[in-house]
């Protein structure tokens, strides 16, 4: 249905405005299904997590695999983190659009001065969420603002923490909410939905099984074309004998006159890579060998008469 991603310095009050986000969607009608992916599901310190730059990196790899397993046409996720990389939203954009669902940045615009002393508050107050102060200075150093003309920060909501705090009644909520509960028809303008294209599709992924029963089944096909011209008394192929030994139900193999092996391994090769590049953008190889016989079968009839 929709991710919403969540940016701002350290100690901005993102998690707050993910879970005010999250009540005011539950207010909304209809309700939508609402789920908030964070840092602190992985049961990892605070300054764990950015304690070097590799630390980061697996961090946010992370988050994006898990917000992948989880974008669906029926919930909303909000990405709770400190997304200050605009190469990583763009990743997050990415993956919103080869889900073909709505995608918004909700940014919790506070300086680096209003940030260090909301992080001290919370040093001060033995909460575990504080940042040690050379990871803080080195988060609000690197931090890379949203801005609304790139798409993977459109449409940006914008937050400011130090002049109105963070409510479910705010403004930047408020229309956040509003774009993503809004019912669209052929009439609506105001609200995108993402489409999916080849670039940002993810490929069907292959089953070991499913490349082993395609090598298999063609092999046999193969093999046993190449037995029957070898038994066969005249230039012809005995095209009885090769149907039958494929099992019933089985096209007859055209041949009109001998296929030497290595034009019939040509022909596989090109069938195999054909085959696993139509999986990218179509359905995946078949799984069973009768499935995968048939396709190669009909492939050889179409082909056969070009060797």
């Amino acid at each position: 249905m929709a991710l919403v991603v969540i940016c701002g310095q350290p100690c901005s009050g993102k998690s707050t405005a993910a879970t005010c986000l999250a009540d005011a969607l539950q207010e909304s009608e209809p309700k939508p299904s609402v789920r908030i992916v964070n840092e602190s599901a992985f049961h990892l310190d605070r300054n764990q997590r950015y304690a070097d730059m590799p630390a980061e990196k697996n961090l946010r790899g992370v988050l994006r695999s898990e917000i992948d397993r989880s974008l669906s046409k029926d919930s909303i996720i909000i990405v709770d983190s400190l997304n200050n990389i605009k190469g990583y939203r763009y990743e997050l954009w990415c993956l919103a659009r080869g889900a073909g669902i709505r995608y918004c940045v909700l940014h919790c615009d506070a300086g680096g001065l209003d940030c260090r002393t909301w992080n001290e508050r919370r040093r001060e107050e033995g909460l575990g969420s504080s940042y040690d102060d050379r990871i803080l200075e080195d988060l609000i150093g690197r931090f890379e603002r949203p801005d609304s003309r790139n798409r993977w920060d459109s449409p940006l909501f914008e937050l400011r923490p130090h002049l109105d705090g963070i409510r479910k009644s705010s403004a930047a909520i408020a229309d956040a909410v509003a774009y993503l509960t809004k019912r669209v028809d052929s009439k609506t303008r105001d609200v995108k939905i993402l489409q999916p294209t080849i670039a940002t599709q993810s490929a069907h992924t292959t089953q070991a099984n499913s490349l082993y029963e395609l090598d298999r089944a063609t092999l046999e096909v193969m093999n046993e074309i190449v037995k029957a011209q070898t038994d066969s008394a005249s230039m012809g192929l005995n095209k009885r004998n090769v149907v039958s030994s494929l099992g019933p139900g089985f096209p007859t193999i055209d041949i009109s006159g001998t296929v030497t092996l290595p034009q019939l391994r040509r022909l596989r090769r090109t069938f195999m890579k054909l085959t696993g590049q139509s999986s990218l953008s179509g359905p995946p190889p078949p799984t069973d060998a009768d499935s995968a016989k048939r396709l190669f079968v009909d492939y050889l009839n179409r082909e056969i008469g070009n060797v």
